[in-house]
Parts: structure tokens; C-alpha cells; sequence
């Protein structure tokens, strides 16, 4: 069917004009000639602990200076602060904690399957203190990463790698329209590419001409061909990144050159792709075996850094607790419940039949690949901290937090997980002398929360923390309370309420109301 031209003009038009308006809401605050954030606990981003009381000063969007006024519970003398010029800000932030703005290095900007445009997710991710995204392909987002840019929209800044073949007229079937889809890739603006896999001389001549260019790539490599391209072809390729964890196993292969399909296996039957994929690790090499060891130590000599995305599969291990997260009640649109739903021909859906098999050697697998996670960065590699939400019950900015939890459990000290979440990202971006930590010079990106993460990281959720006062009253306690990017403060809980306004709307016009799949009412 043929669509008209004439009615999607309209559409874009409609679409522009309604995206414009809801921005209009709560654009920030700033930046300013100066603004001063009193008094704060300073968690760097680098790994260093904590400290504080401090002033960090900042000048338009720019860090100036960083200032130790006192001790921990002592008052602070107003002859060591420095000083407030004419035309400043100063923010409060006595007993909060304030961080990097985050980077979430796996973020799709909503899509139409889902029923999510940017304003939703921008918000979503604002809210949670990310002030930074790569969206490794899906919607052209070079427009929307100007107009962040800008600050014309509120939006976290925007790094686009663009899918491999994207926008092309006819499929890219040889080396040299692979290094011309290249060339113009980086003609129209983008960061980089994101690979799902190709024909070995394909990705080669892909990434040889990418890598030229300067520009960042990352790769899920897909099962359609990993068994004759997995991450070891690609990092000395030259990929930067790879996402989620598809292609490790098969590097680390010891018995066989390809997983142990059933028989009867169709990759385009999700749930023998997902039910499948959680045997994958218990085919590799053994940990520390010599195998695993040398094939870690060929990607950490090339500086290679992997974004696990571990939240994004967690609903294969404990489908009830992904499906009934709180959050979801008050900020889940109608139609992600819906795009959800087990479906025969939906992606982000939950397949077919799933249960306590299928989770059990999901719990298996996470245990294995969490090991080399986390080894890998004991031997000093990179790993970042990516969400991929929108799909299997993640939804963007908690899904974030969820995978700092997820770091955790694998390992990481919560100062390695705020690394992860700011200063790796940085550096795999190639922005670290910008953003990732705080620093003078470095643009002003913050997180502040009024709990201390490193306690308890579920503080950064915007449904915060429970807990018990002295009194035994129950509270909540957290959800970030500021977040600021280039100098403009965002407050994170008025962005909440602006996305529970856009659910509440969407639910009264589609008489929406929780419905049990597979049960009648």
C-alpha cells in the first residue's frame, strides 16, 4: 500500500508542533554568568571517595573551580566560600551527594512500535541524571541531537551511531559500497555505527574505512553471523565497542565453532533465539582458563570496551519481578504494556512460554558472563553502562539505574559503578576531556541527590528508596533531586511528573487499564 505524501507532511508537521509544545514545559533553569552548588558531597567519577563540604563554581556551562570549604559536621565559615558575582546563581546542596551526569551508552529513542517519542524518553532519562546518550541505531535522531546541542529541546546530549546499511538504496553487497556507505555516514553527521554483523570482507572493509575516519563503532553481533565473525574478528577490526554480550562466547569456543542449536531451532522464533542464547555461556572456555585468559588479554591490548547491557535480559531470569517493577504503574505507557505482551512477530515482546527452565540457566548464564565482566575490568578494561530500554519490560531512565545494580552484583565497588556510568562512557565517546568526571575545564554535567548512592544506588531510582525512620514511619527517600547539564538545572522530580501527566492522558484516552495477558475479565 502506497502512502500518500500529502498526509505525511501533515503527520511530520503534527508530530513537530506537538513535540515543540510538551517541550515547552519545564525547560530548565540557566545556564548562568555563575552559579555556585554550596556545601555538596563531591563523588568524582574517577574512583576517587568521596568528600566534601565543597563549592563547585561554574561559568556558563564550565567547571571553574572546586572548593573544599569545611569538615563533615562542622559549620562552614562564609570566609571560605568564594564569592557570588552580580547576575549569579547559588544552589543549596548541603548534605546531598552530587555526581557526572550519566551516560547511558545503549539508548533508543523510543520508536513507534513502542508509542514512545522523545519527549517521554527524554524526560525519563533526564529525570534519572542522564545527561549524555548514544543511541546505538533506530530513529534518525541527527536533528534531535542538534537541537540538544542547542538546548533547544530537553534532552540529554546525543551521540548517533547510525545502523550499518541504514538509508540505502539497495542492500550494501560488496567492500566498497560498504566504505562508501561509510564515507557518507560521516558526511551527514554521525558518531559512528552500530553493526548487527555482515559477510566477513563487508565488516572488514567497514570498519578499516570507519576507523579512518575517527569516528566510534559498536556491534551486536547477531547469531545470523557470528559463527564466521565474532568479537576477537572485530576488535582487531578495529570496532570500539561491543554491545551486550553476543559474539564473547563464541570467541571463547574451545570444542565446537558454533552454539549448540537444537535441530529444530528458527532465529526468527524468539523464543528459541532467547531460550538458546541463556546455554550460550556454558559452551565457552571455563573462567581463567588459559583460552579465556588469552582471549581477555587480546581485548584488553586493544583497548576494547564492552557495554553489557545486563539489564536488558534480566526479565530471562526472573520474568515477575521485570514485568511487576513499581515503576511501571505510573510511568509505562499504554502501549509499551502492550508492545510487551507475548507476540509471535514483536521483538520487545515476551515470547512464548517462559518459565522456571529457562530461567534457571539464564541465572547460570549471568553468572559467567558477569564473571569475565568483571574480571575484565579488574585486569584495567573498559566497561560501560548501557540500558537498551523500551524492550522486555525496560523502561528508559529506570532501566539505567537497574544496570548500576546489575554492575554491582557482578563485582564492581559502587565507585567502579559510577565510573562506569560517567568516566568509562566518556572515554569510549572520546569526550573525556569534556564530560565523565568533575573536573575544572569539563563541562557542567551533574547529578544531585539528596541520599547517598554509594549506600544504596536504589536512591537513584525516581521512585527512590523505602525505608525506616527512627520514629517507625515508612518513607521514601531519594529519586534524583537535580540534574544539570551544560550549567541548566533540571528539576528531576517535576520532569517525573510531567511523564506520569503524558501516562495519565494516554490511559483516559485509550481506557486503558492492567490487564493480565492471556486472562479474560
Amino acid at each position: 500500500m502506497r502512502t500518500n505524501p500529502y498526509y505525511v507532511f501533515i503527520f511530520a508537521l503534527l508530530t513537530s508542533f506537538c513535540f515543540t509544545h510538551a517541550q515547552d514545559n519545564h525547560k530548565g533553569e540557566g545556564p548562568f554568568s555563575q552559579l555556585i552548588i554550596r556545601g555538596v558531597t563531591l563523588i568524582n567519577g574517577d574512583g576517587s571517595p568521596p568528600r566534601g563540604p565543597v563549592d563547585i563554581v561554574v561559568e556558563n556551562n564550565k567547571i571553574v573551580s572546586i572548593d573544599v570549604v569545611g569538615y563533615p559536621g562542622v559549620e562552614i565559615k562564609d570566609s571560605s566560600r568564594p564569592t557570588l558575582k552580580s547576575g549569579g546563581k547559588e544552589l543549596d546542596a548541603s548534605g546531598m551527594y552530587l555526581l557526572p551526569g550519566f551516560i547511558d551508552m545503549h539508548g533508543h529513542i523510543g520508536g513507534s512500535a513502542q508509542g514512545a517519542d522523545p519527549d517521554y524518553v527524554f524526560k525519563l532519562w533526564m529525570a534519572h541524571g542522564i545527561t549524555t546518550v548514544r543511541q546505538p541505531s533506530g530513529r534518525n535522531a541527527l536533528e534531535l541531537k542538534k537541537q540538544s546541542a542547542a538546548n533547544e529541546i530537553v534532552a540529554p546530549r546525543i551521540f548517533e551511531y547510525t545502523g550499518f546499511g541504514s538509508g540505502s538504496d539497495k542492500p550494501i553487497s560488496t567492500p566498497e559500497m560498504a566504505r562508501e556507505w561509510v564515507r557518507q555516514n560521516a558526511k551527514n553527521g554521525a558518531d559512528g555505527i552500530k553493526f548487527f554483523g555482515a559477510e566477513p570482507e563487508i565488516m572488514a572493509a567497514a570498519l578499516d574505512e570507519n576507523k579512518k575516519l575517527g569516528l566510534g563503532s559498536a556491534c551486536h553481533h547477531a547469531q545470523l553471523s557470528v559463527a564466521r565473525w565474532n568479537v576477537l574478528h572485530s576488535a582487531r577490526a578495529g570496532l570500539t565497542s561491543m554491545e551486550h554480550w553476543y559474539g564473547l562466547p563464541e570467541a571463547l569456543f574451545e570444542d565446537r565453532t558454533v552454539q549448540d542449536y537444537p535441530l529444530d531451532y528458527n532465529y526468527q522464533n524468539e523464543q528459541h533465539r532467547f531460550e538458546e542464547a541463556g546455554k550460550l555461556w556454558k559452551q565457552a572456555a571455563k573462567p581463567y582458563s588459559d583460552h579465556w585468559n588469552a582471549v581477555m588479554n587480546e581485548l584488553l591490548e586493544l583497548d576494547f570496551t564492552l557495554d553489557p547491557t545486563f539489564n536488558i535480559y534480566e526479565a530471562s531470569r526472573d520474568l515477575h519481578r521485570a514485568r511487576r517493577a513499581e515503576w511501571h504503574e505510573d510511568y509505562t505507557l499504554p502501549s509499551l504494556w502492550k508492545f510487551y505482551e507475548p507476540s509471535k512477530v514483536s521483538h520487545g515482546s515476551y515470547w512464548h512460554f517462559w518459565g522456571t527452565e529457562q530461567e534457571i540457566e539464564w541465572k547460570k548464564n549471568y553468572q559467567l558472563w558477569m564473571t569475565f565482566v568483571n574480571e575484565y575490568k579488574n585486569r584495567g578494561g573498559r566497561v560501560t553502562a548501557g540500558s537498551d530500554s523500551g524492550f522486555i519490560y525496560q523502561l528508559y531512565g529506570f532501566a539505567f539505574i537497574r544496570e548500576l545494580e546489575l554492575l554491582r552484583e557482578a563485582g564492581f565497588h559502587p565507585l567502579e559503578v559510577i565510573r562506569s556510568a560517567t568516566l568509562n562512557g566518556a572515554e569510549a565517546l572520546g569526550w573525556d576531556d569534556k564530560i565523565g568526571s568533575i573536573q575544572i575545564g569539563k563541562l557542567a554535567d551533574f547529578v544531585i541527590v539528596e541520599e547517598n548512592p554509594l549506600v544504596n544506588l536504589k536512591v537513584l531510582y525516581g521512585t527512590g528508596a523505602i525505608k525506616l525512620t527512627e520514629n517507625n514511619e515508612v518513607v521514601r527517600v531519594g529519586g534524583v533531586k537535580y540534574t544539570i547539564k551544560d550549567g541548566i538545572i533540571y528539576d528531576a522530580k517535576t520532569l517525573l511528573e510531567d511523564v506520569k501527566a503524558m501516562v495519565d492522558t494516554e490511559k483516559a484516552r485509550t481506557n486503558w487499564k492492567l490487564k493480565q495477558p492471556g486472562v479474560k475479565n
